[in-house]
């Protein structure tokens, strides 16, 4: 979920502040902890934010549901931003007095103090790269005439804010066809509203103009380098104005011609009766039709795909184009790859949950005319496909939790290569080929290794893999490291897969402080991908780091997403606390030792399992989440949730969404040996679910107010100008993940070493 910019006054009276903090010390401060004892918190402390009890919903059956804190979802307002003030400086002083801050702000700034290089990429004569250097907050664009030049800046959004909380978006920014300039797409302050800027490759030169109100969008240049198509909205002056009118609805996808200002660019494609609709789309490999697709989700998936021909119009694009309808039911996801002539080539999962590779002749798109090009692979996920050199299909699968890559002719698609890697992930954003150039390039990691660049010169059989170039952490040793894929049943005895990572010779006698990550949605698959914050918690507090693949990712493909959304998500809450009982029951940990940690959607599954297990954790960090699901769809953009949760106001799927929801099921045991586990939201104050946390939070307070069992603290993180996460600067992320291990220190007692 996203959410606009929006400023932040510091609003709290010196007088104010002063108080609380004598109130906050008295609370938190009987001595400093030691590590083997964990802080608690009187909850007469908490802010006691107003609630109005005559704020109600009706919902299917006449269910009608009180929301008194309706109000934190102005974020605008001086009531919130208060609230939110007071909330971090009780947060900040709670957190200040955690053991090994110190240490841990050391050890993370030098664990993120190494060289990195995340994609490498050909367009036209020369090559590209990503690279974040030591303690850089985003990452530089370098520029290289060879693949072994050590390469001059390109593009530096370093240098464009002091806090480096501006950063471009790779995903989406683009170099025009003849690789002379590049589109690149800008955010600022984590915000889902981006700019879009150019710049000339030689010359050096940043255009004039800025093309603004663009959100979720590709840069499709034409292949006559004069302009380029772009997903946006009209009418909108500013980000709250743009909010308000539309919730970022009524897309249009609009042509620019470069040189020109914005307020010529042309409606090249709308929906007026769909105004839900996500336009996006391809301009093809021959360059001569473009690619529309209509979605009313964001990311991969289920697609509508227009075809219009730029050739037939001479690439005059003066108005709204005639589009030909080639998929017409928005019943499955579709990628454009590659096309010969007429002959179109894309991946789906129509008939076909692991992902197939089908053509379709766009002068007879009809259902029954497809073709199978590469099959459905019977046990293993397709996630990423790619044509290279004119001949070939580059091919990643998901095979049990691990990537693999192949080969495969692109005419035929017949296999012809598996190439050799060990366990790891294949970064399906950084695999990088042209239609007309012998290189691929793509980005290998593992839990115990950066990322690796790879180069494959595909005019050269038998096509050998060449290091480009290869991440080294400082003062860390992958050998003392083991990573272990285990496999555990479910409530309903579905097998779920789950890695395990730990130092090598780790004691199986229930002692090990632990944390479980999971996530569970949006077909997003957990792989065996390289993050910092997993190899400090092995590596200095001899910890165990668990990673569940839970039902709703796509490790299995479009089923295994299926059993775990809408009325199914149970399922996906019922594995990941299955998973906490396996580590118990095999005594890697044991309750008072395991932390729970998921972010966004997986923030909505810790909510979720805090109120239906609260015996089961210790300690539960919610990030960015998804909680109050009988109210999402009043926030920004919420209706592009509903694919995946339902919608409240539908009966079938209110059932389920009030019985799950977390903000409506909190229940803290009456039992005076029992209480909720210690609970921490971290969120953004540009994130649009913002409003899902401050109500959350106050909701289980209050609910918890007469309660005097209830020692574990309740605390919530709102991070200033920031969003979703896009673009978080390299400080930010370390001043994070040092505040949560604070806090799971302060409340496990775990202890750290060097």
């Amino acid at each position: 979920m996203r959410h606009h910019i929006m400023t932040r006054k510091l609003i709290l009276s010196t007088k104010f502040l002063a108080i609380l903090a004598i109130v906050i010390n008295c609370a938190f401060c009987q001595g400093r902890v030691t590590g083997e004892s964990v802080v608690k918190i009187n909850s007469l402390n908490y802010p006691n934010p107003r609630r109005d009890e005559n704020v109600f919903d009706t919902y299917p059956k006449n269910t009608t549901i009180k929301d008194p804190y309706r109000w934190m979802e102005n974020s605008d307002s001086e009531e919130t931003k208060k609230l939110i003030e007071e909330e971090n400086f009780l947060t900040k002083s709670y957190l200040s007095k955690s053991p090994f801050r110190t240490e841990l702000e050391t050890r993370f700034k030098e664990l993120y103090n190494f060289h990195s290089y995340t994609a490498f990429f050909q367009k036209g004569k020369r090559f590209f790269s990503y690279q974040r250097k030591g303690s850089q907050n985003q990452d530089v664009v370098f520029m290289h005439d060879s693949l072994t030049s050590e390469g001059t800046v390109f593009l530096d959004p370093n240098i464009l804010s002091e806090d480096g909380t501006v950063s471009f978006d790779p995903m989406f920014s683009a170099f025009s066809e003849d690789g002379l300039i590049f589109g690149y797409l800008l955010i600022a302050n984590g915000s889902a509203w981006k700019t879009l800027h150019f710049k000339h490759v030689e010359q050096g030169d940043i255009y004039k103009e800025i093309l603004y109100n663009v959100q979720y969008t590709s840069v499709l240049w034409t292949h006559d380098n004069k302009g380029l198509f772009y997903a946006s909205y009209s009418n909108q002056k500013n980000e709250s104005e743009r909010l308000k009118m539309n919730g970022g609805k009524n897309m249009k996808l609009y042509y620019h011609v470069l040189g020109t200002e914005q307020s010529e660019d042309v409606v090249a494609v709308e929906f007026p009766n769909n105004s839900d609709y996500i336009i996006d789309g391809w301009i093809s490999d021959c360059g001569k039709y473009l690619i529309v697709t209509a979605a009313v989700v964001l990311g991969p998936g289920n697609k509508l795909i227009y075809i219009a021909d730029l050739d037939k119009i001479n690439y005059q694009i003066k108005g709204k184009l005639e589009l030909v309808p080639i998929v017409t039911k928005l019943d499955a996801k579709f990628e454009y790859i590659a096309n010969y002539n007429r002959t179109f080539i894309f991946k789906t999962n129509k008939d076909a949950s692991n992902s197939k590779l089908i053509t379709i002749d766009i002068e007879n798109p009809d259902p029954k005319t497809w073709k199978n090009l590469v099959p459905e692979d019977e046990k293993y996920a397709l996630e990423s496909a790619a044509a290279a050199f004119n001949k070939y299909l580059t091919l990643s699968y998901i095979q049990d939790v691990k990537s693999v890559l192949q080969l495969h002719d692109l005419k035929t698609g017949n296999f012809i290569k598996k190439f050799d890697l060990e366990i790891g992930a294949i970064n399906e954003l950084y695999i990088f080929t042209e239609r007309k150039s012998p290189s691929l390039f793509f980005t290998f990691e593992s839990f115990f290794t950066p990322a690796i660049i790879y180069h494959v010169n595909l005019s050269a059989p038998p096509f050998n893999l060449e290091i480009v170039r290869e991440n080294k952490l400082k003062n860390f040793d992958r050998e003392k490291f083991t990573a272990e894929q285990v496999f555990y049943k479910s409530k309903d005895g579905t097998q779920i897969p789950m890695y395990l990572l730990y130092k090598k010779g780790l004691q199986k006698n229930g002692n090990n402080p632990s944390i479980l990550y999971g996530y569970g949605g949006f077909g997003a698959s957990l792989l065996p991908n390289f993050n910092i914050d997993p190899i400090l918690w092995i590596s200095n507090f001899d910890g165990v780091y668990a990673n569940a693949n839970i039902r709703g990712g796509g490790e299995y493909g479009e089923k295994w997403h299926r059993d775990g959304i809408l009325d199914k998500k149970q399922n996906s809450f019922d594995d990941f606390q299955a998973a906490a009982e396996y580590l118990i029951a095999k005594n890697y940990t044991k309750t008072d030792l395991l932390t729970i940690n998921g972010i966004s959607n997986g923030g909505l599954l810790m909510g979720a399992c805090l109120n239906q297990r609260p015996d089961l954790f210790s300690v539960v960090v919610s990030e960015v989440s998804v909680l109050d699901t009988l109210g999402f769809e009043r926030q920004p953009d919420g209706y592009t949730l509903v694919p995946e949760y339902g919608s409240p106001s539908n009966e079938k799927d209110f059932e389920y969404l009030y019985k799950t929801s977390p903000l409506h099921n909190i229940k803290i045991p009456n039992d005076p040996n029992k209480q909720y586990p210690a609970v921490m939201l971290s969120t953004a104050d540009h994130d649009s679910g913002l409003p899902h946390s401050l109500k959350f939070m106050s909701t289980l307070r209050y609910e918890a107010r007469n309660h005097p069992n209830q020692k574990n603290p309740f605390i919530i993180r709102i991070q200033k100008n920031a969003g979703h996460g896009a673009g978080e600067s390299t400080a930010e992320v370390i001043a994070r993940y040092v505040d949560l291990y604070c806090f799971i220190i302060m409340n496990t007692g775990s202890k750290f070493h060097t």
